[in-house]
């Protein structure tokens, strides 16, 4: 669901106070990022640890247009307080912001760039943090052809924003075009096979109880073979989050869904029709 604008204020029972928080694929510098959802979730979000799954500022659009409006920088301004007021902020880099890669092992604005990282949850468990980027055979092994989809995939969004406009004015529901159609085109020119079960597999040879990613722009919280596969989605069409309890629970949050609610309760009441008899 796209909000170029967010309907009604931030609600008490919006606040949300966890251990950590992973998001990914939030694609700064492009007209599809929801920065300024993003930015009410980071609004309504305390966390000890915030952990940022790689494709924050998506490099790839930037260097073909330059597409920067201020609430991307608001985007990027929250994030550097959050890390100024004490909380752990920790950078894994994708394919689309592969040029923070050539930092790895630096601080910048107290965000410590990472190639990965493994996180302990409260309960003890192991989590294996990367992007994913390396398991996806069209990233690995044909980078032009990546490209390529990325162009097309842009299109896609477009095509997406005109084609709910159009369903919005005939009274349908959202459906996202661009996310159906990236599931699919992932799907078919995949080089390595299932990307969950090739991310599972290194986890398991690595030792770790699970695997926190992004990349494919789809949560999924759910036990492969044994370990705990948690992918937390992204910022262009999900809009949601992995979230860990202070238990250590792991929790998929879908932000568009406190956005609709939000905006159904600030919807004025519909007046009583009265019939005179």
């Amino acid at each position: 669901m796209h909000h170029d604008t967010l309907s009604g204020e931030p609600q008490a029972s919006d606040r949300l106070s966890v251990r950590t928080v992973f998001i990914s694929d939030v694609h700064l510098g492009t007209p599809g990022c929801q920065a300024e959802a993003l930015l009410d979730f980071l609004r309504c979000v305390e966390c000890e640890t915030l952990y940022l799954v790689g494709d924050i500022v998506d490099g790839w659009q930037l260097m073909r247009r330059w597409y920067w409006p201020q609430a991307h920088n608001d985007v990027v301004q929250k994030v550097l307080r959050k890390a100024r007021k004490g909380t752990r902020v920790v950078l894994v880099p994708g394919n689309h912001d592969e040029f923070a890669r050539r930092y790895l092992g630096h601080s910048f604005g107290g965000i410590e760039v990472v190639e990965d990282a493994v996180h302990q949850t409260a309960d003890g468990r192991r989590f294996w943090v990367m992007h994913g980027d390396l398991f996806d055979g069209v990233v690995q092994c044909a980078p032009w052809l990546a490209h390529i989809g990325d162009s097309l995939y842009t299109l896609a969004l477009r095509l997406n924003r005109a084609l709910n406009s159009a369903r919005a004015r005939l009274g349908l529901p959202y459906w996202s075009l661009s996310r159906y159609l990236k599931l699919k085109v992932k799907r078919a020119v995949s080089f390595i096979g299932d990307f969950e079960m090739a991310v599972i597999r290194e986890a398991k040879r690595r030792g770790v109880d699970g695997v926190v990613c992004g990349h494919i722009h789809h949560a999924e919280l759910r036990t492969v073979d044994g370990l705990t596969y948690a992918n937390d989605g992204d910022w262009v069409e999900s809009l949601t989050a992995l979230v860990e309890h202070g238990d250590g629970r792991l929790e998929v949050i879908e932000w568009a869904e406190v956005l609709r609610q939000r905006q159904r309760a600030a919807a004025p009441a519909l007046p009583l029709s009265i019939t005179a008899t």
